[in-house]
Parts: C-alpha cells; sequence; structure tokens
C-alpha cells in the first residue's frame, strides 16, 4: 500500500479522532477539579463545602446543557455546536492560569461545565452521521478516550505539584495545558469536519422543517419501544452511578477490606472502560439489542454476585464481581448511543438524544442520595441490592424489545 493511499485511509477517520480528542480533553477537566482541591484550599483558603458547591454546580450546569445542545445542534449544524463548546472550555481554562479571586474560579468552573456539556449528546448524533455503518464501532472508541481522560486526570494533578509556574500556583499549569489543547482541537475540528460530513449535520435546518419544537421532541415518547428504550437507561444510569459512587465505602465498611485494597479494585471498575471497543463494534456486526441484553445481563449477574459475596472477605472474588459489573456497564454505553440515533428521525436527533440523556442523568444524580440514604437506615446491603434490581429491571426491558424486534 503507497503513503498516499494509507494517508487517504486515516483521513477517514479525521472525524472520530478529533471528535474523540474533545471528548478526552473533556472528561480529563471534568476529572481534574476533585484531586486539586487540596491545592485550591491553599490557593483561596476556602472549606469543603464551598468547593462541593462549586464542583456541584459544575456537574448541575454540564447536566442542563445536554437538551438545549441537542435543539441548537438541529437548528444550527453539530459542527457549529461542538466548535462553540470546545472554545468555551478552552477559554475557561485559560482564564485560570494567572492568579484570581475565587469567584473567577468558580465562573471558570461553570462555563466549562457549559462547554463541555454541549458536547456529548452533539458528538453521538455527529459520528453516527459520519458513519452510518460504523456507528457502534466509533461511539465505543469516543467513549474509551473519555474515559482515559478521567484516568489521566489525577496523575496529571500529581504530575505538576511542586513545578514552578511562572504565572502562579503550579496547578495553573493544567489549565494552561488544557487550554491551549482545546484551542487547537477545536481549529482542528472546524477545518477539518465539516468537509466529511452530510450536509445537513453542518448546516442544522431543523427549524426550517417545523421539526424543532418542543411538542415533537416530546412526541417521541408516545412510541412504546422509545419510551420502554429510555426508562431502560434511566434504571441502567441509576445503577452505575450508585456503584461508582459508594463501591469504595461499601468495600471498607461492608466488606471489610483495607482502603488500599479497596482503591485497587476500584479502579478495575475503570479500567473495564475497554470493552466498549469490543460492544461498539459487535453492535455494528450482529445488531445493537443482542449486545444491549448480553452486557446489561453482565451486569446485572455481577451486581447479585457482589452483594451475595461481600461475606466471603475474598478481594479476589469481590474484584472479579466488579470488575464483570464494569464490563457490562461500560459495554452498554457505545451501543445505547447506536442504538438511540436509530430509533430518533435525523432532524430532531439531537434534541431527542439531548432528553433521554437529562433523563438517565438525573437518575445518575438521585441515585448517590438514595443510596446514601438506604445505606445508613437500612444497611448497605439492602441499598446494593436495589442496584442490583434496578439494572435487572433494565436487562428485562432489553430483553422484551429485543423480542418485540424478532416479530416484527
Amino acid at each position: 500500500m503507497s503513503v498516499r493511499q494509507t494517508i487517504g485511509r486515516l483521513a477517514r477517520f479525521d472525524v472520530l479522532l478529533v471528535t474523540a480528542g474533545i471528548w478526552f480533553l473533556g472528561k480529563f477537566l471534568r476529572y481534574a477539579f476533585p484531586p486539586l482541591f487540596d491545592s485550591f484550599q491553599a490557593s483561596y483558603g476556602v472549606s469543603n463545602a464551598a468547593l462541593g458547591t462549586a464542583f456541584t454546580g459544575f456537574m448541575l450546569v454540564y447536566a442542563a446543557m445536554q437538551f438545549p445542545s441537542g435543539i441548537l445542534a438541529d437548528r444550527l449544524g453539530s459542527v457549529t455546536v461542538v466548535t462553540i463548546g470546545v472554545i468555551t472550555a478552552a477559554g475557561a481554562a485559560l482564564a485560570l492560569i494567572v492568579d484570581s479571586p475565587f469567584l473567577v474560579l468558580v465562573a471558570a468552573m461553570l462555563a466549562m461545565g457549559a462547554g463541555t456539556g454541549a458536547h456529548k449528546t452533539v458528538a453521538v448524533q455527529l459520528l453516527a452521521r459520519a458513519y452510518p455503518a460504523r456507528t457502534g464501532r466509533a461511539l465505543g472508541v469516543h467513549d474509551t478516550f473519555g474515559a482515559f481522560g478521567g484516568v489521566i486526570a489525577p496523575t496529571a494533578t500529581i504530575a505538576v505539584g511542586g513545578i514552578p509556574f511562572l504565572l502562579g500556583d503550579s496547578w495553573r499549569a493544567i489549565f494552561l495545558t488544557a487550554g491551549l489543547l482545546g484551542l487547537g482541537l477545536a481549529i482542528a475540528f472546524r477545518l477539518r469536519v465539516p468537509a466529511q460530513l452530510p450536509s445537513d449535520a453542518t448546516r442544522g435546518g431543523a427549524a426550517s422543517r417545523g421539526g424543532g419544537s418542543v411538542r415533537r421532541y416530546a412526541a417521541l415518547f408516545r412510541d412504546r419501544r422509545f419510551a420502554a428504550f429510555a426508562l431502560l437507561t434511566v434504571l441502567f444510569s441509576f445503577t452505575y452511578n450508585g456503584v461508582v459512587a459508594f463501591a469504595p465505602l461499601y468495600l471498607t465498611q461492608e466488606a471489610g477490606l483495607t482502603r488500599t485494597t479497596a482503591g485497587i479494585l476500584y479502579s478495575g471498575l475503570f479500567l473495564a472502560s475497554l470493552v466498549q471497543l469490543v460492544t461498539g463494534d459487535l453492535s455494528d456486526r450482529i445488531g445493537r439489542l443482542p449486545i444491549i441484553v448480553a452486557t446489561l445481563s453482565l451486569a446485572s449477574v455481577s451486581s447479585f454476585a457482589f452483594v451475595s459475596l461481600t461475606g466471603t472477605g475474598s478481594p479476589i472474588l469481590l474484584g472479579g464481581a466488579l470488575v464483570a459489573i464494569g464490563l457490562g456497564s461500560h459495554g452498554f454505553r457505545p451501543v445505547r448511543g447506536a442504538y438511540l440515533m436509530t430509533a430518533i428521525p435525523d432532524d430532531v436527533a439531537g434534541g431527542g438524544l439531548g432528553i433521554v440523556r437529562t433523563l438517565l442523568m438525573a437518575a445518575g444524580a438521585v441515585a448517590p442520595a438514595v443510596v446514601g440514604v438506604l445505606s445508613e437506615t437500612a444497611g448497605f446491603r439492602l441499598a446494593f441490592w436495589l442496584l442490583a434490581g434496578s439494572v435487572t429491571g433494565a436487562a428485562l426491558l432489553g430483553a422484551a424489545l429485543w423480542a418485540v424486534e424478532d416479530r416484527t
């Protein structure tokens, strides 16, 4: 194969690589904040409550952007919305490279929440149009890039600690690097992506066709199969976020493991995200619903096993169950997006996906509170039995949808 042919083949993945790079940056920025809380306290002299409230604001703005960003993508085009989002996040990051009051940090966090929140819903729609025959594979790569942004962020914050930085505290170098990377990605995205997308993905136009009204977005739920799948994603999100929030504490308080052992086992839950590359590709080859049922069933069986094995105190057994939960959960995520993009009409794809993502993120936000209350009133095991039951409900709904699809 000639060099020109090789370059031509690689050019087909421009859209995927640049879009995934932006998602990597978004996850990196999100997960860079918690490890920096100690540094922020030293720089600003603020309390844990103030920092926690600021980060909650970041996440709330992120969640609130899902539906509006989808609507804007339907009207203005996916490229415009993604470009504006990454420029907003990069600009907010660069605002933190010099000494400034705490309120500037809070404002920058909110702006980053808005900028990164504009990406995922629109990116799913964009990648589905760019790779219609390989949507699952593309979303698997995209989500894996994001997962590694979360893995690298804590390490990066440790690496810059104590390194002199001419513009102020050493942690500000993180945001200088992120800001410059974001601007570079925005330029690359705007220059390379539009030419490789269908014209409606760059131009939008739902408004002109009358497809962008809130009434039409809500009408999607009149389709029983769509409503059932939306409920499926809500049940899954409730389980996943509940497990992610309390698995370390569950392992130490209920299973009696040390904090170090619990932390090692907890990391396995995220390393399992590599399975997305496999499940996304398989969904393109054999269908979305079979993979959805398989991954949710694995998460269901593993969740019940995780709780049942608690009394053994065996790190190997508990770790294996937790990794299996991660395999099922991460494996489901790219296929979820691919399925939704086939279920929603193209002219309202952004807003329709935005509604579903808003619902599932709301369920995810509620889960830690529910698990926390139950753990103190009825015990940790009952709380985790509830999580196992929730993902089992999702698996049963997936099986029902698969059966209906086979009949039709």
